[in-house]
C-alpha cells in the first residue's frame, strides 16, 4: 500500500531537517535529497511498526502550507 505525505525541508546550521506535518516525524541529512529519504524511511518504518490506532491518532488528514506576515521591531 502507498500513501503520500508533505515534506517540510529546510536548511538548520549545516543540516538539512524534512519533517512530515501528517504524522508529525522529521529527520536529517546532509542535503536536501538525504534528508527527504532519511525522512521516508522514518516514516515507512513507523508505519510497519506502529498500531493501526497509534497511526490513525497521528495521521492529520487536512494539513495546510501557507505563510503569514508578522509584524515585530528590529532589536
Amino acid at each position: 500500500m502507498k500513501a503520500k505525505f508533505t515534506a517540510i525541508v529546510r536548511r538548520e546550521e549545516d543540516q538539512y531537517v524534512a519533517f512530515s506535518p501528517e504524522l508529525d516525524i522529521a529527520s536529517q541529512g546532509s542535503s536536501q535529497k538525504e534528508a527527504v529519504e532519511n525522512l521516508r524511511e522514518a516514516v515507512t518504518l513507523f508505519l510497519e511498526t506502529a498500531s493501526p490506532q497509534e497511526v490513525q491518532g497521528r495521521l492529520s488528514e487536512e494539513s495546510w502550507i501557507t505563510q503569514f506576515e508578522a509584524d515585530y521591531a528590529p532589536a
